[in-house]
């Protein structure tokens, strides 16, 4: 008999523990050659905004030892267009889909919640707000308690949608981050969004990427993502969705010890396109090997 991978977030149910992380799985139909996207718990789409967006100026990707740099820009097609090309699609799966949204101010992240609530096709929000707020000098939401909630409570006031909140790395405590959220309404989180760095061209004596700064993915951030898991598990009452470097079900795998409900395949998609598939049968293979027959008993199990 075939162990129990059945998980919550919010109201938010998936068959199993598996979700993708965003930017790097597009709108799904990319992958669908590769990945039979209905076994899968989740996808988590292309980050939107309220227009479209062009994004950062070239080069936008560089690797690193053990990972990559992006700096991507938040490229969309906008909320409007989502709507009428990708809705179709999203509806025809039996997955769910959450779609990741940012904003340049509060109000942007509610008009984006109103505007995809009720849509059928869309099961849940993801926030990102680690984008910079326009009103306060490009300080990015997600760095200050006060102003993740104030975003936080907007979506939530503006959707009936469960709301999933992706913390950034970049602040000084992340638990204070997220108990912030928690009181004002968020069903999850998702941690943890990219850390912020850099590469130089010694030979061009320039930074390499266009907008000089990036965000930092893959194997190299997983030690500090699941720390990350550990503080926000043992602060806050809410499912996490761990994300950070998870290449093969044995990654997967300590986030969910670390007290992830569910977890994100990010950079490991450009590699094997395979990757979230692979991780599933992972776990569960793992389940079977150790004689448990429910996902949910591992979930924080390195604590106790």
């Amino acid at each position: 008999m075939k162990p129990n991978l059945a998980v919550k977030i919010g109201q938010l149910k998936m068959l199993n523990p598996v979700t993708t992380a965003s930017g790097t799985f597009g709108y799904g139909q990319e992958y669908s050659p590769y990945v039979d996207i209905d076994r899968l718990g989740a996808i988590v789409v292309k980050g939107t905004t309220l227009e479209p967006r062009e994004g950062n100026p070239t080069p936008r990707l560089v690797e690193t030892p053990a990972g990559i740099l992006n700096s991507i820009g938040l490229q969309n097609v906008g909320v409007d267009h989502l709507i009428q090309a990708y809705l179709p699609y999203f509806a025809k799966l039996t997955t769910p889909v959450i779609v990741n949204i940012s904003g340049n101010t509060i109000e942007d992240y509610a008009d984006l919640a109103a505007r995809l609530d009720g849509l059928g096709g869309i099961a849940a929000l993801e926030v990102n707000i680690s984008c910079p707020n326009v009103k306060k000098g490009g300080m990015a939401f997600g760095s200050d308690a006060k102003t993740a909630a104030e975003v936080t409570k907007a979506v939530r006031q503006a959707t009936t949608l469960p709301v999933i909140v992706k913390l950034s790395p970049n602040v000084t405590d992340i638990t204070e981050i997220a108990k912030s959220v928690e009181a004002v309404g968020a069903d999850g989180l998702s941690a943890i969004n990219t850390l912020l760095g850099m590469a130089i061209d010694v030979q061009r004596r320039k930074p390499v990427l266009g907008n000089i700064l990036g965000g930092l993915s893959g194997p190299a951030v997983k030690p500090v993502a699941v720390r990350a898991v550990w503080q926000v598990y043992k602060a806050v009452a809410i499912p996490i969705i761990g994300m950070g470097g998870i290449m093969n079900a044995a990654d997967a795998l300590e986030f969910i010890l670390a007290g992830a409900t569910a977890v994100a395949v990010g950079t490991a998609n450009f590699v094997n396109p395979r990757a979230t598939l692979e991780v599933l049968e992972g776990i569960e293979n793992y389940l079977m090997e150790h004689g448990m027959n429910d996902i949910n008993q591992l979930i924080g199990a390195a604590h106790r």
